[in-house]
């Protein structure tokens, strides 16, 4: 029993630490481009959205959010990746997906779904606010509005 309780700690300290950092992962893009996920966040915020293209709600968060996209990057330089989780079968669905609905994001692929465990294989939509490799906010789910607390969060982290 005590062997279990430790065994129980430990795998609950492991989780909350890999939920309090970003991992150090490259993903590639939907054009092939290796991106290091640690240099995207260094002295200043960006939004990591993970999605999949089988993921109604995700669906709807991502376009919920281009509605306002281009006017918060312009007022406060407002940033989001979308990482998609789909797995090898389905990635070529990711890049017509996103071309389709216009998304003017980074779409980065995680088709060994590296990043989702290494957080703890939290549930997607999964939108997380990360600063200097730390996640600073955190919201699993979509709900129509989620996106102007998104805004406000990214603000609140922009010092």
């Amino acid at each position: 029993m005590k062997n279990l309780i430790i065994l129980l700690f430990l795998i609950t300290a492991c989780q909350v630490h890999a939920q309090t950092e970003l991992p150090e992962v490259s993903l590639k893009n939907i054009k092939g481009k290796k991106i290091n996920l640690q240099e995207l966040s260094k002295d200043k915020p960006v939004v990591l959205s993970f999605w999949a293209t089988w993921c109604t709600p995700c669906m709807r968060e991502l376009d919920a959010i281009k509605e306002d996209y281009t006017e918060k990057q312009n007022e406060f330089g407002f940033e989001l990746v979308a990482i998609a989780t789909d797995d090898a079968r389905t990635k070529q669905r990711v890049k017509t997906e996103s071309l389709g609905r216009s998304w003017p994001y980074e779409i980065l692929l995680d088709t060994r779904n590296e990043i989702i465990r290494a957080l703890g294989n939290p549930q997607i939509p999964l939108t997380l606010i990360v600063k200097n490799n730390k996640i600073v906010y955190r919201h699993s789910s979509f709900t129509p509005g989620a996106e102007d607390e998104l805004f406000e969060e990214f603000q609140k982290h922009l010092n």
